[in-house]
């Protein structure tokens, strides 16, 4: 029987390893501009066509390199930043440790120009499928220009597989954000399809956090910073009040390379404790620098997962110093532990002195007599008190007769909400709703009678039912309901918020947005949809991008339900949010004019019905 065991071709073996390594455009941006920042360059340009699938290039003036080493650069396993073995455990670089550019040139066509300083002549390589077309020497300037064309033009299963143009934009937006955050003293931009996105000029952390996110960041950040013996961190954290629904801006660092970290997450979740409702995240950037020997990057492909080698003793200064930062602008109570609470005595008040406490004694009091005096509040016996004193303690608690029947049926429901309830049987509302009764319950649920119980109904899950429906059916049917502006309103967006507003663009105007684009990250509204009439149409925008971002996880979710499910998730009625009787009446019969009355758009439970067999057996 003839060997079946031989080594692959340097080609196939190439393939392999970028499905690792290069996974979409985003994974070339990365690992390009990672070279370009080890390269020392202080200045780096990202140019990008068809969102990475067309042209991804990177130019910047760093140290280039030489004819050996640019050939060199596209060899597996070939890199200028490890020695030994010993080095993977001091890193202080980027890149994939010699995989990067071999990967990306056995699924693209690469062309590299590059220049050292001090040379007077550079080097020009074409390589397509990892072989090598040519190999010049041409004048260009210091630094290196690479350029990757037609992506996976060799690997089709692969290309099919990459999303639309936006949501691959998106993801090299994510990567550039990354970089340029962590290296805020080089000048970095960004162009695609032509059109620059991003142009930012050396300066501090701060300034580079706003030239990314807008300049509303400036009075939402809070400074970060402890130093210890053994972990330094420092950085910003968001303001409370600027929480968001989604986590989008969240940032880990360690050693200046970006890093996912839940265990860290949660030590700034612990930090914002009793500040942030339960469905909201904190935003933070932030950066944590150990010693290399302390910290393992190469337990994943794309190193932003790592191992801390005292996890715990990071986690518990990353919460006190997030805590102290919130506590000193005065954002949480704080308590100056160096002070003796019972030493600290208010001042004097002026012109007057202080005087010596007394102590009144009851010569008549006697403990061994049983008969209690009445009071000055009592008449007759001491346990009886007066039915006008009776009236008055009423009279805090129940205004009418009506208040006193929403009051026990209140307690009623309240004692009963956790109780199982029998969802399963047909609702026939034209049978069962007694009178159309309803009432507000803690300003969260609607409770209604009917014929066979209770109906109590999440008023922010009902309304988001009927908001759904509304604008799926506005979607799908091609209405528009616009209500025009007095005055036009502008809102300056994120890069990455313009991208999804691009990808959602036709769907808004249906829905009665109209907008125009003012420069490149700026819309001015001129008209809005009738149910925004009474709503800050930029909170409106802010939180349906948010509620976008968040069901985008949903992969089998189509555009136009995941926009309607978003808007009816920024625009319905919030628990806490009081109703006027026909506000209640009108909620009940719209929900139940819906296709699927009994479940949200989150496949949450609506409503529940106490049947009256279950109100029976409580008094058996």
């Amino acid at each position: 029987m003839p060997d079946i065991i031989k080594l692959l071709p340097d080609s196939v073996a190439n393939q392999i390893a970028a499905g690792e390594v290069i996974q979409r455009p985003a994974s070339a941006v990365k690992e390009l501009l990672e070279n370009a920042v080890d390269a020392g360059a202080n200045s780096i340009k990202l140019i990008i066509k068809d969102a990475g699938k067309t042209l991804i290039q990177v130019i910047d003036n760093g140290c280039g390199m030489s004819d050996t080493d640019a050939r060199m650069a596209f060899e597996k396993h070939a890199t200028s930043k490890i020695n030994s073995a010993e080095d993977l455990f001091a890193i202080r670089t980027l890149g994939f440790r010699g995989e990067a550019l071999a990967s990306i040139a056995a699924i693209a066509q690469v062309e590299l120009k590059t220049k050292k300083t001090e040379d007077e002549l550079g080097c020009l390589i074409n390589i397509e499928g990892s072989e090598v077309k040519a190999q010049d020497v041409i004048q260009c300037p210091n630094g290196s220009s690479i350029s990757v064309k037609n992506l996976f033009f060799n690997v089709p299963a692969r290309r099919n597989f990459l999303k639309s143009d936006q949501v691959e934009t998106r993801h090299i937006i994510e990567e550039f954000t990354r970089i340029a955050m962590v290296n805020p003293g080089i000048a970095f931009s960004m162009h695609h399809n032509g059109k620059r996105l991003f142009q930012l000029s050396s300066s501090n952390l701060k300034q580079r956090i706003i030239g990314l996110f807008g300049n509303t960041y400036s009075q939402r950040l809070v400074p970060v910073e402890q130093a210890t013996e053994n972990v330094n961190i420092y950085g910003f954290v968001g303001k409370p009040e600027f929480a968001k629904k989604t986590r989008g801006e969240q940032y880990f660092f360690a050693n200046n390379r970006f890093i996912k970290h839940a265990y860290l997450h949660h030590s700034v979740d612990a930090a914002f404790q009793e500040l942030l409702p339960s469905d909201t995240y904190p935003t933070y950037f932030l950066f944590i620098e150990v010693d290399p020997k302390t910290i393992d990057v190469n337990i994943h492909p794309t190193k932003t997962e790592v191992n801390f080698q005292d996890s715990k003793l990071i986690y518990a200064v990353l919460r006190a110093a997030v805590r102290q930062a919130l506590g000193k602008y005065n954002l949480t109570p704080s308590l100056d532990f160096e002070v003796d609470q019972a030493l600290n005595f208010p001042e004097a008040p002026k012109g007057k002195e202080f005087q010596q406490p007394s102590i009144t004694i009851d010569p008549d009091y006697n403990p061994f007599d049983i008969k209690p005096k009445a009071s000055k509040s009592f008449s007759g016996t001491a346990h009886a008190p007066k039915k006008k004193d009776v009236r008055n303690w009423e009279s805090l608690f129940i205004e009418n007769k009506e208040t006193q029947q929403d009051v026990d049926q209140n307690q009623f429901v309240e004692q009963r909400g956790q109780a199982e309830t029998s969802q399963n049987q047909e609702l026939d509302l034209g049978d069962k709703l007694v009178n159309q009764k309803v009432f507000q319950f803690k300003n969260k649920y609607i409770i209604t009678l009917l014929s066979s119980g209770l109906m109590i109904i999440d008023q922010n899950r009902a309304h988001e039912r009927i908001l759904y429906e509304q604008f799926l059916e506005t979607l799908e049917n091609d209405q528009q309901a616009s209500q025009q502006e007095l005055f036009p309103v502008t809102i300056s967006f994120t890069p990455n918020e313009i991208e999804i507003i691009k990808d959602i663009e036709t769907e808004l105007k249906q829905l009665g947005f109209q907008m125009d684009y003012l420069g490149k990250a700026s819309l001015v509204f001129s008209g809005r949809p009738a149910d925004l009439e009474d709503k800050n149409i930029s909170e409106a925008i802010e939180k349906i991008i948010e509620n976008y971002q968040k069901n985008l996880l949903d992969i089998n979710q189509n555009k136009k339900a995941n926009l309607a499910k978003a808007m009816a998730a920024s625009l319905s009625i919030k628990k806490g949010q009081s109703l006027q009787k026909e506000e209640q009446s009108a909620l009940v019969d719209k929900l139940f004019a819906c296709n699927i009355p009994d479940m949200s758009p989150n496949g949450k439970l609506v409503f529940k019905i106490i049947a009256l067999e279950e109100l029976e057996k409580m008094f058996h």
